[in-house]
């Protein structure tokens, strides 16, 4: 092992509690905007760092899982579920043995709405990492060795609130298919609302919230925002702008953007149009290798570290279990 290697380590250690068996905790690493170039040799130097970082932080710190928040390939998805680009900016990319057996669970971006989704989704019964059932889907865990229980939902926000022109004005303008939006919609308020977990996690490729090049997604922030609110919601994870973001409103719901897998863009351009108080951690250097979300969820409460692909820690937030909703009372009259 080089001298590198052991000062990068000893570094994670002094910056990140080491993984422990005693410690009733849940694990995983959530990063967006990761896939890739559609030209030989099919990733970039940011996707390889983060790979590599990844695979470090999974060995020391463990992950029980990984969640990809989109845009899984550049600049227009796959073609079919044999299509080479999951080998070459997937599979020989997230190669280190640590990530072997560590499952990843999917959802699309605008970018692979340009090419198959449903080859995408296929992909999930050739690889036994690759976990992407539908457009969007519920996921729940168990925090180990406690009762403590966190549901996570998996959103399509393309088919939600539409594509984005990324060379016009970069919003989604309307859903393709608004039978379709209704549908999921429908289907998040009815999940939401029966949600009794102890943490609750919205995910999805758009942002609500963002200060950079994209800003805050206006479908969103006016159908989802209020869902978050009404139904405690711990925290929304989310990619799209190409760096990294910490962002929390007056209700408590954490915004957290990890957009940095592939490319870093240090855009500031909608931080007039995000809320006063509102941005917390703010990272998009150019000459930077990108970076990633680091969750762990314990009885108490989640924390998230952004971690650059240099293995610096460079911001950790905490945020508390969930307050359940109060259940709307039932008044009762006397005929």
């Amino acid at each position: 092992m080089d001298t590198q290697t052991v000062l990068l380590i000893v570094q994670a250690l002094l910056v990140l509690p080491l993984a422990d068996g005693a410690n009733p905790v849940l694990r995983f690493v959530a990063v967006g905007d990761w896939g890739g170039v559609p030209n030989a040799p099919f990733y970039t130097a940011r996707e390889m760092a983060n790979a590599k970082e990844i695979a470090r932080t999974v060995q020391i710190l463990g992950a029980d899982f990984i969640l990809s928040l989109g845009d899984n390939f550049y600049f227009t998805g796959v073609q079919d579920a044999n299509d080479k680009r999951f080998r070459e900016t997937f599979e020989d990319v997230f190669s280190a043995s640590s990530l072997h057996n560590v499952p990843w669970y999917v959802l699309a971006g605008n970018h692979d709405h340009l090419g198959n989704v449903s080859a995408q989704i296929a992909y999930s019964r050739i690889s036994q990492r690759w976990n992407f059932p539908s457009p969007y889907y519920r996921l729940r865990f168990k925090v180990p060795r406690s009762n403590v229980s966190v549901a996570i939902f998996m959103l399509d926000t393309v088919t939600l609130c539409g594509n984005s022109d990324d060379f016009l004005s970069q919003q989604p303008e309307r859903p393709r298919n608004p039978a379709l939006a209704r549908t999921q919609l429908a289907w998040l308020k009815k999940q939401l609302a029966a949600a009794k977990e102890d943490y609750v996690l919205v995910a999805g490729h758009y942002p609500v919230w963002s200060i950079a090049e994209h800003g805050p997604t206006h479908c969103l922030v006016k159908q989802l925002m209020p869902l978050l609110a009404t139904y405690k919601v711990t925290a929304y994870l989310c990619g799209h702008d190409h760096n990294l973001q910490y962002l929390q409103d007056e209700n408590g719901v954490g915004y957290v953007l990890s957009g940095a897998g592939n490319f870093m863009d240090p855009s500031k351009k909608h931080q007039r149009k995000v809320p006063n108080g509102y941005l917390r951690f703010h990272y998009g250097a150019e000459d930077s290798l990108g970076g990633f979300a680091y969750v762990e969820i314990s009885p108490k409460e989640m924390s998230v570290t952004y971690i650059e692909a240099s293995g610096k820690s460079l911001f950790k937030t905490r945020l508390p279990r969930r307050a359940r909703p109060e259940r709307p009372r039932v008044h009762h009259s006397k005929a």
